[in-house]
């Protein structure tokens, strides 16, 4: 049988509610009772209950982590720096998942079903609504990977999506390409429409050089391997802007399926340097995305915003940097 609050309180010879304010974050006890009573939870092998405690303090330490980005596998490490960051803290991930979700109520009900003290949006391509539904509906929220605002509405963390256009169109055009392309993810994302934006901007600036542009249908291996497919059969441009490193690496597939050679045929820059980006069969040059310290900021934030709910929302950007590989001809030489 499970051991009991009660059998802990008869065996350090406390009364109930000692053991329980021994257990509760900021509860007065002195340190006579809580050493007894951790002496003899020890003994007994003993666990809080959490739902239990949540019920004392009003808090469940629950944070709803929301996101719709399920099919990208850079998503597998989004999740597990968050899931290990909340723990570390004594926070507890309550995954949602909204892909084809269009409205944030049905969630905001799920999440309020479960008392979450909390809200992490963890994506790049829900709008700002969702984050500010959650703000609306009185609940602490952080944006992560969302849309840069100068009077943001809520906490909002990520990079300047219209940067890293910008820092991939002068990529390109460093290495001599003239006939450059933007494949970008869905194009109703703001993500897409503002790495576009970047992109397009400095491609303006060199008359020289032709600009095409196309959109996958999402952020997925398959999506971007389908439109490269189509784009193949036309007349290819010299290289693309890829808009993540999964639509990337299914255009390097399609690539090499139709029997052209990368660097030397098509060039390839991508955006989130995930993991796979950099295994040896795959060696694409892309564009790094801060996600580690993102994350652990989006943490930081939810965690004071839950401390201090008369906070202003702030709005942090991260900067990004092109990682070196193997899908762009090198730099002509001096």
């Amino acid at each position: 049988m499970a051991v009991t609050l009660k059998d802990v309180a008869e065996r350090a010879g406390v009364s109930r509610s000692a053991v329980s304010r021994t257990f509760t974050e900021g509860a007065s006890v002195s340190e006579k009772t809580r050493s007894k009573v951790q002496k003899a939870a020890d003994a007994l092998g003993y666990s809080p209950n959490a739902l239990a405690s949540s019920l004392t303090t009003g808090r469940t330490k629950l944070i709803g982590l929301v996101s719709n980005n399920f099919h990208n596998p850079i998503f597998l490490e989004v999740f597990d720096g968050f899931t290990k960051g909340l723990q570390a803290r004594g926070l507890r991930p309550l995954l949602v998942n909204l892909t084809d979700e269009v409205s944030p109520e049905n969630s905001i009900r799920m999440l309020r079903a479960y008392s979450v003290d909390g809200v992490i949006v963890a994506s790049s391509t829900l709008p700002a609504s969702f984050a500010e539904a959650f703000k609306d509906a009185g609940v602490p929220v952080v944006h992560s990977f969302g849309r840069q605002s100068a009077s943001p509405k809520v906490n909002v963390l990520g990079i300047d999506n219209i940067e890293a256009g910008r820092l991939a169109a002068k990529t390109l055009l460093a290495r001599g390409y003239k006939r450059l392309a933007f494949m970008g993810g869905p194009k109703t994302a703001t993500s897409t429409q503002d790495r576009l934006k970047g992109f397009e901007e400095v491609i303006s600036a060199a008359p020289d050089v032709e600009l095409s542009v196309s959109f996958a249908s999402n952020y997925s291996f398959d999506a971007g391997r389908t439109e490269m497919t189509q784009l193949l059969q036309s007349n290819p441009a010299e290289a693309y802007f890829c808009g993540d490193d999964v639509l990337s690496i299914g255009a390097l597939s399609a690539i090499q399926s139709a029997g052209k050679r990368v660097p030397e045929d098509i060039g390839v820059i991508g955006l989130n340097d995930m993991e796979m980006a950099g295994w040896q069969n795959i060696n694409l040059t892309t564009i790094h995305n801060p996600i580690k310290q993102i994350i652990a900021s989006s943490i930081e934030l939810i965690e004071s915003s839950l401390n201090d709910d008369t906070r202003y929302p702030e709005a942090r950007l991260f900067a990004c940097h092109v990682v070196e590989r193997g899908t762009l001809r090198p730099l002509p030489q001096p």
